[in-house]
């Protein structure tokens, strides 16, 4: 019987050649276990290709130092994973999959929402038939308006709009109503009275006043309309050389009143954003000047 000593050195007597070929033949019986490369393309054909030549380097390498070493049958790997790990197995670990970017959960700012498209009446106009500059003044300002409006309006009024009829025309929608949005910075003619707004004594009209950071004294009226049905909301001050109203109509499809009242627009009046509008309105004016009605 042959003695460890006797096997030792045979060992070291296989050729160069013969050990390169025993190392290679390990190589390859063990990488065949591994699972072809999908037909994948890209970054992820050269992922596989890179997990397998780590493999095939990885035992190479182990199988290199085992023979180096003269441990016997070090040349031929295990054949059956299952048994307990020797100095020759090797577990090559995937890489941990890259984590996929998931979307942003928040919108991205897109800007204004486009108008609402709303026909003229038989024979009037629209801000389409405007010169080209003028239209994009008149857009300019009322893109500026819709935020303001937006934040300084209760919720029930929905979300706010511009429409494409008119430069003073909103529109806000809530739960499939629309609530029309009159939102006017007029230059005042010269027939026109300096004097502050008077609440009208009509039936069933409430009105409401406070002044506005300046002094300015503002109005605000809920009054009954179609057959007083629903009410609908006002404000009108003065500012400067021009008139200033925000009204707020009804729902009249489903017989749905202006949701807003006269404090909540009395308020929007008081906001330092709603009356930097008024005052770049009426510093560079986007409407015509207002004409008096002769009476009689």
């Amino acid at each position: 019987m042959g003695t460890n000593e006797d096997l030792h050195a045979g060992l070291h007597e296989v050729p160069e050649d013969r050990a390169v070929m025993l190392v290679r033949d390990a190589m390859d019986r063990t990488t065949s276990d591994l699972p072809p490369l999908p037909d994948l393309v890209g970054a992820a054909r050269t992922q596989g290709r890179r997990r397998r030549a780590r493999a095939r380097f990885a035992i190479g390498g182990a199988v290199l130092t085992v023979a180096a070493l003269g441990v016997a049958g070090a040349v031929a790997l295990p054949a059956d994973e299952s048994g307990p790990q020797g100095s020759g197995q090797v577990n090559v670990a995937a890489p941990p999959p890259s984590p996929s970017s998931s979307p942003s959960s928040s919108p991205s700012s897109s800007g204004p929402l486009p108008p609402v498209h709303l026909e003229p009446s038989p024979g009037g106009d629209s801000m389409a038939d405007l010169p080209p500059a003028q239209r994009a003044k008149q857009e300019n300002f009322q893109n500026q308006a819709v935020p303001v409006l937006q934040s300084l309006l209760p919720a029930t009024i929905g979300t706010v709009q511009r429409t494409d009829l008119s430069v003073n025309m909103y529109q806000g929608s809530k739960d499939g109503k629309t609530f029309t949005i009159i939102f006017s910075v007029r230059p005042a003619g010269p027939d026109t009275s300096g004097k502050g707004p008077d609440c009208v004594t009509t039936k069933g009209q409430v009105c409401k006043s406070a002044t506005l950071p300046g002094g300015i004294e503002a109005m605000s009226a809920t009054s009954p309309i179609n057959n007083g049905n629903v009410t609908e909301t006002r404000l009108h001050f003065r500012y400067g050389k021009s008139t200033v109203s925000l009204v707020i109509n009804p729902h009249d499809e489903s017989n749905t009143s202006a949701p807003v009242t006269n404090d909540q627009l009395l308020d929007v009046a008081k906001a330092p954003a709603f009356l930097d509008l008024v005052k770049a309105a009426d510093a560079n004016p986007v409407q015509k000047e207002q004409k008096a009605v002769p009476l009689g």
